[in-house]
């Protein structure tokens, strides 16, 4: 496993110095990338579309590649400036946002646009919406600037972080739906991510998707009560997340899925569900200083035991305190008695430690949506050379 370690990564750091790179990079392995593309696509069963969810790849070509390989046209954005960033990258592209927003933030979205934009925005997003109340304020948002706004209600299946349960929360909002005509449902979003997490002992998890899947049923026979099958047969029933999405073997209660994160696979989704997919995404950053013996600062000043070198060996890092552990080479790990930096960070390693000043240091994210925005270089790596540099999307909140 080491010999297959130390040539992948021995392979990467060749291209990597090729490209007179010497910073800290995000490396992208296209490879790795399609293999999962691929892996994906297989598991998902005849009429389920895929959605890929924007905050978990937060770069415009990433996105892109995936949209094409896939032949998506759906995306999940979180915010309202990615939002815009996904109208100008994809305009076309049919937007779910994946969280409520603040009403006032919708209003701010809409303040940036011309009125043909302001059209577009409001055909291509579907905007969540959690609670009766918040959909009355979106209705005189809407009303106000006279436009028409595409609502998808967020459907509580056993995450319990909020969202609409089928009975008297889920009627009054449908209700005011068929009696505000600037307000058009374009669907339904039960997200479950709980249910990687049970487990299976005594069937808790059977119990417990059995139960998101009955919940979801429930608010569609309700959303039956005030739509035609026509009108319901164009609407948007989405489900799942990269944790959860392989559960799903038929189209039943939901006809797409959202993942993204599993594309890449950071250490947070090392997950049985997510076997057949490889990490394709590591932090590559130059090693500073290395030396031989660990000493930590001032106890050579104290008694003669403490004072001692220890052994191994230590490795200053260019940058560091990201969301990822050291994966290459073998056997580093942080010093929880020197502490974490973003400028230096200080590594352990074992004393025979084949690395030199200048050499890189990989590490694997443990997840993808921040530490790719901690990047100004995105290094694609194509198995030979690096291919390309792409750049991160604009930081937003």
């Amino acid at each position: 496993m080491n010999r297959d370690l130390s040539a992948y990564f021995g392979q990467i750091q060749s291209a990597l110095k090729r490209a007179k790179l010497a910073e800290p990079v995000l490396v992208v392995d296209r490879r790795r990338l399609n293999a999962n593309i691929k892996q994906l696509v297989s598991m998902l069963p005849p009429g389920m579309a895929f959605r890929i969810v924007a905050k978990s790849l937060p770069c415009a070509p990433l996105i892109s590649h995936i949209a094409a390989r896939t032949g998506t046209d759906r995306l999940m954005s979180f915010n309202a400036a990615m939002a815009l960033q996904m109208l100008d990258l994809m305009p076309k592209a049919d937007q779910l946002m994946g969280k409520p927003l603040p009403v006032a933030a919708v209003s701010a979205l809409f303040d940036t646009l011309g009125p043909r934009k302001q059209k577009a925005a409001a055909r291509q997003i579907q905007f969540l919406v959690d609670t009766p109340a918040r959909l009355i304020e979106m209705g005189k948002l809407a009303r106000k600037r006279q436009i028409t706004l595409r609502i998808n209600l967020e459907i509580d299946v056993g995450l319990h972080r909020g969202g609409m349960e089928a009975g008297l929360a889920l009627d009054a909002a449908l209700s005011h739906l068929a009696q505000t005509p600037n307000l058009e449902l374009s669907g339904l979003m039960g997200y479950e991510p709980h249910l990687s997490k049970l487990p299976k002992l005594a069937g808790w998890r059977r119990r417990a998707r059995a139960g998101a899947v009955s919940a979801y049923v429930a608010a569609r026979a309700q959303v039956a009560q005030y739509y035609s099958p026509a009108q319901i047969e164009k609407m948007t029933f989405n489900t799942a997340g990269s944790p959860t999405f392989g559960l799903y073997t038929a189209v039943e209660h939901a006809n797409e899925i959202s993942a993204g994160s599993a594309l890449v696979k950071p250490s947070d989704f090392d997950l049985p569900l997510l076997q057949g997919f490889e990490p394709a995404a590591f932090i590559a950053t130059p090693a500073l200083k290395v030396s031989q013996g660990v000493r930590l600062p001032a106890l050579e000043h104290a008694n003669n035991l403490l004072g001692k070198t220890q052994s191994g060996s230590t490795i200053f890092i260019h940058g560091g305190y990201w969301m990822a552990q050291a994966v290459f080479p073998p056997r580093l790990k942080n010093s929880a008695l020197f502490g974490r930096s973003s400028n230096q960070e200080m590594l352990v390693g074992p004393t025979q430690l084949k690395l030199s000043v200048d050499d890189f240091v990989f590490l694997r994210p443990n997840q993808s949506e921040a530490v790719f925005l901690q990047f100004p270089k995105i290094a694609v790596f194509d198995g030979r050379r690096i291919a390309d540099i792409w750049q991160p999307l604009p930081v937003s909140a």
